[in-house]
């Protein structure tokens, strides 16, 4: 890796056409949507420990501007137009509203500021729009089905570990992410289109939008528990914070634990704790590593003026999109003994 990058470094520096003649240091402002999404602050961390790595490795300082939108859109755009002021050579961008990434693609091409965003896909038309423009994320169709195939797998093998009352139906309800967001409405879809063509007999007792929100999704199961007592047999959740929040509420109800299957995506180091544990059944898991590795060295690529793709050869055009793998408890036990 380390031989790659200093290669990498003398291409950019004999190129004439390179913003700066031996460049040696570079700034990349880092956007999130919300710095308390679990999921979000673990691509967080693994980009500063990226930023680190590179440094230590080049000689080349990474300084990075990492800002949160708390949910607001009109103070990203405000942070966009802050991070271009201070001159930083490329953006990596968590948008709060993926509908409104034209906004801020006219105030980076107006500055020559490069974009890679990532977990928040903008539509194609916009990506389509400069080709200084990336996205790196987790493909929620995948996502889906393998979260899906979890359920599957188990009915199959004992149908009684879903259908637990044995009535020829598995009950359920649904925890869905925000409704803006892409990755919640095609998890949603899929992932249930993946249990009836695995032919598991479904029964939707209810469900609601707990906007990937752990506290939000607690409210709503208990909620849910006490309209619909002794029903539910399974929680289908958009992520693993909102599977946390319904098993908070389970054990809240003195329900025992894995009474009510719950499974999850993201596999954030919380999810795969509670699966380790016997409360998550199941989850999807992104490689974060390979995640914040791909928009580091898109990011980095940009900055120096080279081609992302020469660094990051999985890339699809301007689409990375990260390995998933789906996690039962046994697999998390094994992983962890390895």
């Amino acid at each position: 890796m380390g031989a790659a990058i200093l290669i990498g470094l003398w291409q950019y520096r004999g190129n004439e056409g390179g913003r700066q003649a031996d460049k040696n240091s570079i700034r990349i402002g880092v956007l999130l949507y919300r710095g308390d999404d679990t999921f979000i602050g673990t691509l967080r961390a693994g980009l500063e420990d990226k930023a680190k790595e590179y440094e230590q490795e080049t000689g080349i300082k990474v300084k990075l501007d990492i800002m949160d939108a708390k949910g607001s859109q009109n103070t990203q755009n405000s942070q966009v137009e802050r991070l271009i002021s201070l001159g930083c050579d490329a953006l990596c961008i968590n948008s709060v509203d993926r509908s409104s990434a034209s906004i801020i693609i006219d105030k980076a091409m107006d500055a020559g500021t490069p974009v890679v965003f990532f977990n928040r896909e903008p539509v194609e038309e916009d990506m389509n729009r400069w080709e200084k423009l990336y996205y790196v994320g987790a493909d929620a169709k995948e996502s889906a089905v393998l979260q899906g195939d979890i359920l599957v797998d188990a009915y199959q093998k004992d149908s009684r570990t879903l259908d637990a009352n044995g009535n020829g139906l598995v009950s359920y309800v649904l925890l869905e992410g925000e409704t803006s967001h892409q990755d919640s409405l095609i998890r949603t879809e899929w992932s249930i289109q993946t249990l009836k063509d695995g032919n598991v007999p479904l029964e939707k007792i209810t469900g609601g939008i707990a906007n990937w929100d752990r506290s939000q999704a607690s409210a709503l199961m208990e909620q849910w528990l006490k309209e619909y007592p002794g029903q539910i047999e399974l929680v289908v959740s958009n992520n693993d914070d909102m599977a946390l929040g319904a098993i908070d509420a389970i054990h809240r109800a003195g329900i025992g634990a894995n009474s009510i299957k719950v499974v999850g995506i993201d596999g954030t180091p919380v999810g795969i704790k509670a699966l380790e544990e016997g409360y998550l059944f199941g989850t999807v898991e992104s490689d974060k590593e390979k995640y914040a590795q791909a928009i580091f060295d898109i990011a980095w690529s940009l900055s120096l003026n080279q081609d992302p793709k020469s660094r990051v050869p999985q890339l699809e055009g301007k689409y990375y999109w990260c390995p998933q793998r789906a996690l039962t408890q046994d697999e998390a036990k094994l992983l962890k003994n390895q």
